[in-house]
């Protein structure tokens, strides 16, 4: 079985939005309708808060917060005239505890007449982000290594059950004299599942790492 070296450098899962989300709440007449956005970049995310900003361009704040990078590298939030730490902050935080990268999230309120108070702010600009995680699709992104498998067609059968049964990522199958895979192993389970293509047929089959990469693991918040 033949191999080629890869460099692995390894970063744990993070959690990113499938696509964009809003939720809605009123406090004391108060409306605060949080969106939320995937955001691979600073600016990214800087269009996406002026685009919402444009959108409700007569509301009274559109408060924002952002976290750049798998490793949560860049992070910025603003309270948009509210008073210092109601919004932005709380709005960070409950990025931070989701767990979400990638992210970007405005808050827009349109003021109802009645003042909240900072603890009454806070609540309530919690309150909208929850509304608005409550209502988004998360998608987990996972470690992996990318393997080139070619084989004869004889063993086509066997791989398809082996890499099925190990429930692995297929990307691309190609039929040409043989038979390739272009499969995504899960960071961890590259020993074990080599081990098994080895006992199925080490001579018949070429197995080699091109590459790493994230995958998508859906779940539904």
């Amino acid at each position: 079985m033949g191999k080629s070296e890869v460099k692995e450098e390894y970063t744990e899962s993070y959690r990113v939005l499938g696509e964009m989300a809003e939720g809605e709440i009123v406090e004391k007449k108060s409306r605060f309708i949080a969106t939320l956005s995937p955001a691979d970049s600073e600016q990214g995310a800087i269009d996406f808060i002026e685009s919402v900003r444009k959108k409700h361009y007569d509301a009274r704040h559109n408060c924002f917060a952002f976290i750049i990078g798998k490793d949560g590298r860049l992070e910025r939030c603003s309270d948009d005239g509210e008073p210092s730490g109601t919004a932005g902050r709380p709005m960070l935080e409950i990025l931070r505890s989701a767990g979400l990268r990638d992210v970007a999230a405005v808050v827009t309120r349109y003021f109802g007449g009645t003042l909240l108070g900072t603890g009454g702010l806070v609540r309530a600009y919690t309150q909208a982000m929850q509304a608005a995680l409550e209502r988004c699709s998360i998608v987990t992104m996972r470690y992996g290594i990318r393997y080139h498998i070619t084989g004869d067609y004889v063993l086509a059968g066997k791989l398809q059950y082996l890499l099925a049964k190990r429930q692995i990522i297929t990307e691309n199958t190609v039929y040409t004299d043989k038979v390739e895979f272009y499969i995504i192993v899960p960071f961890g389970a590259e020993a074990a599942l080599e081990k098994e293509i080895t006992e199925l047929a080490a001579a018949k089959i070429q197995m080699e790492k091109t590459g790493c990469t994230y995958y998508a693991d859906r779940e539904q918040t």
